[in-house]
């Protein structure tokens, strides 16, 4: 029970911060999300992207396939907000994050408790010998802290 447990606790915590990204997500027009959320910050369609390029990269961390969306990695990982000079609509990158969330949550529900403490595709099998943290769930509470802290700024766009 206590595997289950400690699954359940950060998976519920991951669920309830998808819940409270979308719900200020869908509170901002696509002209809010043109906004930057300070002067000479991010803007809310560069978060939207970076939280759906962020999420796909743990498609490949928690070998579950392959990334839904390859060709926002570069706008939104690998350049800052306004440098890339083509960027998907925000109707798109809504739609993309959707599906995105979706397809997580599929395969999420197919792992087993135990599953989740099994080593992650950035860590060698060596490393993990010695870190047994460096596992599944662990990915899922770092994300989870990330998407809350980009949450934070999305309200800002308000």
């Amino acid at each position: 029970m206590t595997i289950e447990l400690f699954v359940k606790m950060v998976l519920d915590r991951w669920n309830g911060s998808i819940t409270n990204w979308n719900k200020h997500l869908d509170a901002l027009t696509d002209e809010q999300l043109q906004k930057e959320v300070a002067p000479g910050k991010n803007r809310g369609i560069y978060l939207l992207g970076h939280m759906i390029a962020v999420h796909d990269d743990m498609l490949i961390l928690l070998d579950m396939g392959e990334r839904l969306y390859p060709g926002l990695t570069e706008p939104f990982l690998k350049m800052a907000d306004k440098e890339a000079t083509e960027l998907p609509t925000i109707p798109e990158l809504r739609s993309y994050w959707q599906k995105q969330c979706e397809v997580l949550a599929e395969k999420f529900r197919a792992l087993q408790p135990q599953d989740w403490f099994a080593k992650h595709t950035a860590v060698s099998a060596e490393d993990f010998a010695q870190e047994l943290h460096r596992n599944k769930l662990n990915i899922i509470i770092t994300r989870t802290s990330h998407l809350q802290y980009h949450t934070g700024q999305l309200v800002l766009l308000k």
